[in-house]
């Protein structure tokens, strides 16, 4: 089969491996589009994240059909259209023509919606989910989410809105994804700009003067440390991004804040599969019954190097504008 893959050297290149053979509880997924993540190109280049890599296929989430079960594989049948965050979980990447992995984190296709936007859930929605879950909100708690049009991030205002949590303040960096959050949900004055002047006293004023009691932050670095001064004494900041600064860490510190650290890689390590598939039945049915819409996506192209080259690029560069960005199998 045809894959994009990692030589020694750790750059990409195009490669041909043996299509892979489903073990016992296993299926085997004909690829028909899959997802890029930020920790895609973080692999290649980040010696922390790079501990993670164990296939040198990269790709982390997809929609397909099950084409072959192993002998002990009963939940699905061949033919059924299925999607799922592979992780590292499965025979290879996603940047492949097929990919085998355990039937139980695979979770049947959200019905009326394609196979790129099906294959842009996985990755942002588990994490959402799982933040929205264990923050364990009350309906007039104040929030505060950075990066809100980000993957995450609009997933994380969607599950907000739909369970009628008011007091949300976001960020954003542009009029264009200013209209996407209108059109989740959110008002006017709930919309904040980060690039412009007195950031912290804007978002303060936001939230009727007062310091937040969570602060889900989706982009770190500087913003780590805005979120911080703007959190209150004993309030929670939710990590999803591990780019946490020294400064924002003292101050967090300082207020007493707890750190929640999201990670959806810590169920892979205790194989809970019941998280992947529990959850994305539970996002599943949230998008059929049109409680909160799929993801806006992005087709970079079909399964290539160049694709994956160009896909990475953009997210390098902080330029996906509230998309998620996606490649076709064909």
């Amino acid at each position: 089969m045809k894959v994009i893959a990692l030589n020694k050297n750790f750059q990409l290149e195009n490669a041909v491996f043996e299509k892979p053979v489903p073990k016992d509880h296993e299926i085997l997924i004909q690829i028909k589009a899959s997802g890029f993540n930020p920790i895609d190109y973080q692999m290649i280049e980040n010696e922390l994240e790079r501990k993670l890599v164990s296939s040198p296929v990269l790709g982390r989430e997809l929609s397909g059909i099950v084409v072959e079960k192993g002998a002990s594989a009963h939940q699905f049948n061949i033919g059924d259209e299925v999607f799922c965050g592979s992780g590292s979980m499965g025979s290879n990447g996603t940047y492949a023509e097929y990919i085998a992995v355990p039937e139980a984190i695979v979770a049947l296709k959200p019905k009326g919606i394609s196979f790129e936007q099906a294959a842009a859930i996985p990755s942002a929605g588990l994490t959402a989910l799982q933040t929205f879950n264990r923050l364990k909100l009350n309906t007039d708690d104040t929030i505060l989410v950075t990066g809100a049009t980000g993957g995450v991030g609009s997933f994380v205002v969607k599950y907000l809105t739909a369970n009628h949590f008011r007091n949300v303040v976001a960020t954003v960096g542009s009029e264009e994804n200013r209209q996407i959050l209108l059109k989740i949900g959110l008002q006017n004055h709930q919309i904040i700009n980060y690039k412009e002047e007195n950031l912290v006293d804007n978002l303060l004023k936001a939230n009727n003067n007062k310091p937040f009691d969570f602060g889900i932050d989706l982009v770190g670095n500087y913003m780590s440390e805005v979120t911080a001064d703007v959190l209150k004494i004993n309030g929670t900041y939710a990590d999803v991004t591990a780019l946490i600064t020294k400064d924002a860490h003292e101050t967090l510190f300082n207020k007493g804040t707890v750190i929640m650290n999201i990670s959806n890689y810590s169920y892979t390590m205790s194989k809970d599969y019941q998280y992947y598939k529990g959850n994305l039945e539970e996002i599943s049915k949230l998008i059929e019954t049109g409680i909160i819409s799929p993801p806006q996506y992005k087709t970079i192209g079909n399964l290539s190097l160049e694709t994956v080259l160009k896909a990475h690029s953009i997210l390098k560069n902080n330029q996906t504008q509230g998309h998620k960005l996606i490649m076709k199998h064909e």
